[in-house]
């Protein structure tokens, strides 16, 4: 306890005061003698003249010797205070270290939701570039696994922007960071000698390092890298509660890094996949018009159980051959299916000629396999002859194919035939019919006529309905009859869920043969 009057003369103190304030003996001016903060409080309460009864003044706080203390006023009757000085350091470290615990725990929230809200591996680089930097250090590098003998790296200054760049330093230079690259437990950062840090390291106009921290960047059974933090020689070097932190910032980090790196490695791996499974282009081949169209059952999917194929004849005068068929079932696995059985007939090609063979083969094969699916399938083979274009169609338990004569007639092949894949047997029937220029014949699947909508919602599209349709067709290129059927199929749906819907159409073009180019090269025919 410290008592000074009004006019600030110390006036008294206790023994618990004497080693806390030696100099504050009594007569002697507290401004000489006390800390600015209590002087300056003291001046607030200090007043001359008596005081009714003691009244006590605000609670102030500062340090005297590196300690925290509290100072509790009581202004006395003859206007001196007793000043009640309290050690206060315990409590003053817990509540600043309750900040720092705040304060990181909310960094650290911030940073997971702001490294995975994306999948994107370079941006979540330049993330934990820029986040380190800016909290946890003066610079920061993140290093991603070597590609071959290149490090790509992404350098960020506090207050920059991150910049990518590949290195293809020698690692064993840099004390730590081949280990951490590998996954093992970071170095203390007492260890590594700034001086040896190789220019690589040293962003442009940096200057001095005082102090590096390396720490490796946890992934998902595979380290995604590794995370450099720099300070400058002016700042602090890193406590080792700095660096544990570090280390916790970094495992999140190296997750989100681990997670983008997983998700474009298997972007692409699915991108390659698909491919084979989307539905080809279609165009004129050897002389004959081909057109296809192809709507998934959900509009977020790109594949489904429909598919179709058309393979060009390798032989001359052999016909091309047509593959439509709907697998039971839809979505991925359904798709799976789908690349199996066009593959499967692809091996098939040098039978094109017998369809009935063929379904057999591919009926073998489905029934050899572990799918329990089963598929419906039409095969046509289209070559040209002259002007016409003559087709065989075999149907294996698929909707018969509908022809568009020139007159507006809709006629439907004469085949049809039993599933693919359900049972040890097959039979199926082969129509032959020949198109005349502007004549076309239409493949496609159930998705077209059991789609349901119309004004009550729930009436089938059916086949009345896409023979009216086709009716409407005759002359029509093959591309405007696939787009026509699609239109059609997609107002009678509106919003409505449906099957996969596929479309191919096979033209006679409106043309006339040029025998002088022997109808084998672009341009052999003539509107």
């Amino acid at each position: 306890m410290l008592v000074a009057d009004a006019q600030g003369v110390v006036v008294r103190r206790n023994d618990a005061a004497d080693p806390l304030l030696p100099a504050a003996a009594p007569g002697t001016a507290l401004v000489d003698v006390a800390p600015a903060w209590l002087c300056a409080a003291h001046s607030r309460l200090a007043s001359v003249g008596p005081h009714a009864v003691p009244e006590t003044g605000p609670t102030v706080r500062g340090d005297i010797d590196g300690r925290h203390f509290e100072a509790h006023p009581t202004v006395r009757g003859d206007g001196s205070v007793a000043w009640w000085l309290v050690d206060d350091t315990p409590h003053q470290l817990v509540r600043e270290a309750l900040r720092r615990e705040r304060e990181r725990s909310a960094f650290l929230a911030k940073a997971s939701n702001v490294l995975l809200a994306s999948l994107n591996l370079g941006r979540c680089m330049d993330v934990t570039a820029r986040m380190a930097a800016e909290n946890l250090a003066d610079a920061a590098l993140v290093i991603a696994p070597a590609r071959g003998q290149r490090l790509p790296v992404v350098t960020c200054v506090r207050g920059g922007v991150p910049a990518t760049t590949t290195v293809t330093g020698d690692l064993d230079g840099v004390p730590g960071l081949a280990e951490a690259l590998r996954g093992f437990p970071p170095v203390p950062s007492r260890w590594i000698d700034p001086a040896t840090a190789p220019e690589w390291m040293m962003p442009e106009g940096f200057g001095p390092v005082g102090s590096i921290v390396i720490t490796p960047l946890p992934g998902h059974g595979i380290p995604a890298g590794a995370l450099i933090l720099l300070r400058a020689t002016q700042t602090a070097a890193f406590s080792d509660e700095e660096e544990v932190f570090a280390r916790l910032f970094a495992a999140r980090a190296g997750a989100a890094m681990s997670a983008a790196r997983l998700y474009a490695e298997q972007s692409t791996v699915s991108d390659m996949l698909m491919r084979e499974l989307l539905p080809p282009v279609l165009h004129q081949v050897s002389g004959v018009d081909f057109a296809g169209g192809y709507r998934p059952s959900a509009d977020h999917e790109r594949i489904g159980g429909d598919f179709y194929d058309v393979h060009p004849a390798t032989v001359e005068g052999e016909g091309t051959l047509v593959s439509l068929g709907d697998v039971c079932g839809k979505g991925l696995e359904a798709a799976v299916l789908t690349g199996k059985i066009r593959n499967t007939l692809h091996a098939l090609l040098p039978l094109a000629d017998d369809h009935q063979r063929m379904l057999g083969l591919l009926n073998t094969a489905l029934l050899s396999s572990h799918h329990t699916r089963f598929a419906t399938m039409v095969l046509a083979s289209a070559v040209r002859r002259g002007s016409a274009v003559d087709l065989k169609l075999t149907s294996g338990g698929h909707p018969s194919p509908l022809i568009i004569r020139a007159d507006g007639t809709v006629e439907e092949a004469d085949t049809h035939g039993t599933l693919i894949g359900a049972i040890p047997n097959i039979s199926a029937s082969t129509a032959a019919v020949s198109l005349a220029p502007g004549e076309s014949c239409v493949l496609y699947t159930d998705g077209i006529t059991e789609a349901k909508g119309g004004p009550m919602g729930d009436d089938l599209f059916g086949d009345e309905r896409l023979k009216r349709a086709l009716a409407g067709c005759a002359g029509m290129p093959a591309e405007g009859i696939v787009e026509h059927v699609q239109m059609l199929a997609a107002r009678w749906l509106g919003n409505r869920p449906h099957d996969d819907m596929a479309v191919v159409v096979i033209s006679a073009p409106r043309t006339h043969h040029l025998s002088a180019v022997n109808g084998h090269t672009r341009g052999r025919f003539t509107a």
